[in-house]
């Protein structure tokens, strides 16, 4: 395989094709079930995904079959067939749905608005994960035109991985046959620790999210009538989140876990690969520092194998402008925890549902509601082929070396697939590097990097096609 050929195409189509097709993708406000409840109705996720098997048929790729499968009631899936001209079997996975708006953009900028700028696609969705399916197609269309061997390959897409991919078990059972059992998993969902080389990403940490309402009135009472008296839901919800989240460290002692020497290990080489950026890699405010003083390698263990919680939405309170002297009768919290990658979710839900709503503070209603929780995934060790191909692709992608590290964040269908294909082999890698700012503001798809991971994809799927049976 030339690596130089295979490069100049992907970036060619990039140019050509990927990067306006994905301009116009940026355009559909098509939000995941969870935050556009009436999605069916609004239409934009039957826009998008048609978008998108608009294009693969106009790429018109040799032994290429595609359909767009919709089970009643869920977002519908791309599902995209390439016969192989190798061995082995490939399944190819990304999303299309997007998370809701935020504030923040900067000027010009905004969810809906795609906006290039020094080589980076601004708008929501492009990096988390549109360009997933362009560069799967690219990565095998590349092959085809230097004549190189791939092996059989599926693409599935579905639509509903920013709600936790609950949708996503019924289709695998739909489309058992057509997926049948891959030896390599191909994932473009993930991060990067920098846009230098090539990340491979070996653990995801699962997620558990929740409402949290406490309510100690029917109804609001004047706060000097009743203070003293009367407790704030706020002070209660602060107590029970103290049941679980030390305020002063950010602990969660209840759901940790045991984090396997080699991790440690690998956690000390991300440290020293990315230096500094472990830390500056976000937006900070004012002087504002990390959550602890942590030696860098520890702030990545807590990152991508310790427990954490986000409180990232809050109801029952009016905003300061309009807020009276009244003691509310509800304070309702929006939880995200992100889990260790061993930690079996439901049990993490449980543990959690119990510390809130027993014995509760001077009584009081307070009720945690829990959506999908999912587990994280930990990926077992690379074989030696597909280390040395994805080793050689960085050099030959990004002039630089391999690097393998976990993931602070969710993809639901890594679990998923690692429980139904036990020997399956993971290549999870992806363009959400430093400040690319996925689900806030000013989110970004550095261009330059989503060309050097389509090729370095091609580089694993021909590593598959020659191997020996």
């Amino acid at each position: 395989m030339d690596a130089a050929s295979i490069s100049r195409y992907v970036d060619t189509l990039w140019d050509d094709s990927i990067v306006p097709e994905l301009i116009e993708y940026v355009r559909i406000p098509n939000k995941s079930p969870a935050f556009d409840p009436d999605w069916e109705a609004n239409g934009y996720m039957q826009a998008a995904v048609e978008q998108l098997h608009a294009w693969v048929a106009k790429m018109n790729v040799a032994g290429l079959t595609q359909r767009i499968v919709t089970l009643p009631g869920r977002t519908p899936v791309l599902l995209v067939e390439i016969e192989g001209t190798g061995n082995g079997r490939t399944l190819l996975y990304g999303h299309y749905d997007k998370q809701p708006e935020f504030d923040g953009w900067h000027d010009g900028l905004g969810p809906w608005i795609p906006v290039i700028k020094d080589g980076r696609l601004y708008g929501r969705g492009g990096a988390d994960d549109g360009y997933a399916l362009f560069g799967s197609i690219a990565a095998i269309a590349a092959l085809k035109d230097q004549g190189v061997a791939h092996p059989h390959c599926t693409i599935l897409i579905e639509g509903c991985e920013e709600s936790g991919s609950f949708d996503l078990p019924f289709y695998m059972d739909e489309l058992a046959e057509e997926i049948g059992t891959p030896e390599l998993v191909v994932c473009l969902d993930a991060e990067c620790g920098n846009y230098e080389q090539l990340w491979i990403t070996n653990s995801l940490r699962g997620m558990l999210a929740g409402t949290l309402t406490v309510r100690v009135l029917d109804e609001g009472v004047h706060s000097g009538a009743a203070g003293g008296i009367v407790p704030s839901s706020f002070r209660v919800l602060r107590e029970v989140l103290e049941r679980v989240e030390e305020g002063a460290t950010g602990k969660i002692r209840s759901l940790e876990v045991e984090i396997p020497d080699a991790i440690k290990t690998q956690a000390i080489s991300v440290a020293a690969c990315l230096g500094d950026l472990v830390v500056d890699r976000f937006p900070w405010a004012g002087d504002t520092h990390a959550a602890s003083n942590l030696p860098p390698a520890e702030l990545v263990l807590a990152n991508t194998w310790g427990p954490s919680l986000g409180v990232v939405g809050l109801d029952g309170a009016p905003t300061p402008a309009n807020a009276g002297n009244t003691l509310r009768p509800s304070t309702v919290a929006r939880l995200v925890f992100r889990l260790p990658p061993t930690l079996d979710a439901d049990q993490a839900a449980e543990t959690v549902r119990r510390a809130f709503e027993e014995d509760t503070p001077y009584n009081a209603d307070i009720r945690f509601e829990v959506d999908h929780p999912q587990s994280g995934w930990a990926a077992k060790e690379r074989a030696d082929w597909l280390e040395t191909a994805l080793a050689s692709a960085s050099e030959a992608c990004f002039g630089a070396p391999l690097m393998t590290m976990g993931t602070g964040g969710t993809i639901p269908f890594m679990k998923m697939l690692g429980d139904r294909f036990p020997e399956c082999q993971f290549a999870v890698t992806g363009v959400l590097g430093p400040n690319s700012n996925a689900h806030g503001p000013n989110e970004f798809l550095d261009i330059a990097t989503g060309k050097k991971v389509t090729a370095a994809m091609s580089h694993a799927l021909a590593a598959l096609a020659r191997r020996e049976a």
